[in-house]
């Protein structure tokens, strides 16, 4: 693959290497969006996207998030570097640590979340092997005015075409520049992560995302819908919306009610079957809020809530509201309103100072819950935090056997959740087909897809069995026959836009 003025790719005869590039993207769903916004400034850049092993540039957007995450970011950067490729590191681990990752891993070029409006020029100098000096790590939040009203959303502007570059610019994908948008798709899934807002107000003890993300903004209706309507046009079929904290929603825009009143807008918008909203905070998940997602048309009967834990002790440590009975009501009001709602949440065992009693907590509430998903993580000291100074500290092993345990019944209590299940009717989005040679070939098709109660990628899924042929985006009504621990089986009545 060579570049728009023929240049070689990298290895090859000429004076200068091919303005190629690939995105590898670690870590969560807000991270696919913004290497997709990083995708399209490179293209409007005069960059060309390339496969993985064929670029000189290899743009590694890592996560920061816990200690697992940030070796996995460096191996993958170490592993860019072995290439012979250029490399970058952007997004949360680099802007977390910045001159410090630069001095450990010279192999890369470390970017910041201030880069990214000039990501083409940046990468240019990368290609030609100048280093620009990386960036001091700071404190985020106080980027902007304490009080969220006060908080003015930055427009972006287009990328210029690279200085002194005769070429001209490539043509835009996406959304309109002048919106503030850009974004261009780096699957064909018929599934999209939608960024609603970045950054977080809250002050969780033992969580360091706010301090490199920054305080929260919303993005203004205007522009997610704009992007909303872009991806509806590319076959996207569900749009997943995702922020640090989606109950924050238009505080900073001095609306707290804005997400209820932008959801059947999305919702509405031709081509999309299912909006669906993750991570909500139990603090601020008003009833209207409940409400608006149980009883919106096309918008997914999901709780996606960070309850973190269930011992008001334990919460009260990690600066966050709670404790057992006030999740189990704030479930009921979910289920009140919508029986088969999913409800999905995290836990952390082994935070410092956690007792027997305090777990014993935690297993009362999830053998009550009901909850479709649990994902049990230990705790770790992250750099900056207020829990890493806390008295109390479990050794590692401790934690381990803690995890091991609660993971164990997790895994329990989601397959005895979707065994019950059994006989539901759902209304499931087909991704794709089950091939052949994995399924009796006496069967009728078999495909893969979600009910609403699943989310993709951390989630369960359902196979849906179909004497008709179905094809990735169909929205299929089916009514569930078994399961398979997480996992659900059914079998296809009609298509639910025929209903």
């Amino acid at each position: 693959m060579s570049s728009p003025s023929g240049s070689p790719r990298p290895g090859g005869a000429g004076p200068q290497a091919a303005r190629t590039v690939s995105l590898v993207t670690l870590g969560c769903a807000r991270n696919e969006v913004d290497s997709e916004e990083l995708a399209a400034r490179l293209a409007a850049s005069g960059w060309e996207l390339a496969e993985t092993g064929e670029a000189s540039v290899v743009v590694v957007n890592t996560c920061g998030f816990i200690q697992a995450a940030k070796q996995e970011s460096i191996t993958e950067l170490l592993s860019a570097a072995e290439s012979g490729a250029k490399v970058a590191a952007v997004g949360c681990l680099a802007e977390r640590y910045g001159a410090d990752l630069a001095d450990e891993l010279p192999e890369a070029q470390i970017l910041s979340f201030d880069d990214y409006g000039e990501i083409g020029s940046r990468l240019d100098e990368v290609l030609a092997g100048h280093r620009r000096p990386a960036h001091t790590a700071r404190d985020r939040r106080a980027l902007l005015p304490i009080t969220p009203a006060e908080r003015q959303a930055p427009r972006a502007k287009a990328p210029a075409p690279r200085a002194g570059s005769a070429e001209p610019a490539a043509p835009w994908i996406g959304p309109d520049p002048a919106s503030g948008v850009f974004r261009r798709r780096l699957s064909s899934g018929v599934v999209a992560p939608l960024k609603i807002a970045s950054g977080c107000d809250r002050r969780c003890t033992f969580c360091a995302i706010p301090s490199f993300r920054g305080a929260f903004m919303s993005r203004r209706p205007p522009e997610i819908l704009a992007e909303a309507r872009w991806l509806a046009s590319q076959g996207v079929r569900e749009l997943l919306l995702v922020s640090e904290n989606s109950t924050s929603y238009g505080k900073d825009l001095g609306n707290l009610r804005l997400l209820e009143e932008v959801l059947p807008d999305l919702a509405a918008i031709d081509g999309i079957a299912r909006v669906r909203i993750s991570y909500l905070q139990p603090a601020e998940l008003r009833p209207g809020l409940i409400e608006a997602i149980a009883a919106t048309p096309g918008v997914a009967d999901y709780f996606d809530i960070s309850f973190q834990h269930a011992s008001g002790p334990v919460l009260r440590a990690m600066r966050r509201f709670g404790d057992r009975e006030r999740f189990l009501g704030l479930i009921d009001q979910i289920r009140q309103l919508s029986p088969g709602a999913g409800v999905r949440s995290n836990f952390i065992v082994g935070f410092p100072g956690e007792t027997a009693a305090d777990l014993a907590e935690l297993e009362q509430f999830l053998g009550h819950a009901g909850l479709d998903a649990i994902g049990i993580f230990g705790y770790s000291d992250e750099d900056g935090t207020e829990a890493a100074s806390r008295p109390g500290k479990l050794d590692d092993a401790e934690i381990a056997r803690r995890v091991e345990e609660f993971a164990d019944l997790a895994d329990e209590l989601m397959a005895q959740r979707a065994a019950d299940r059994l006989g539901e009717t759902l209304d499931v989005l087909i991704e794709e087909p089950v091939p052949p040679e994995e399924h009796d070939e006496r069967d009728a098709g078999m495909f893969t897809g979600r009910a609403a109660h699943q989310a993709p990628e951390v989630d369960g899924v359902t196979t849906v069995r179909s004497a008709a042929p179905l094809a990735p985006g169909d929205m299929i009504r089916a009514v569930v026959t078994g399961s398979d621990g997480v996992d659900l089986i059914a079998e296809a009545i009609v298509s639910a836009d025929a209903i």
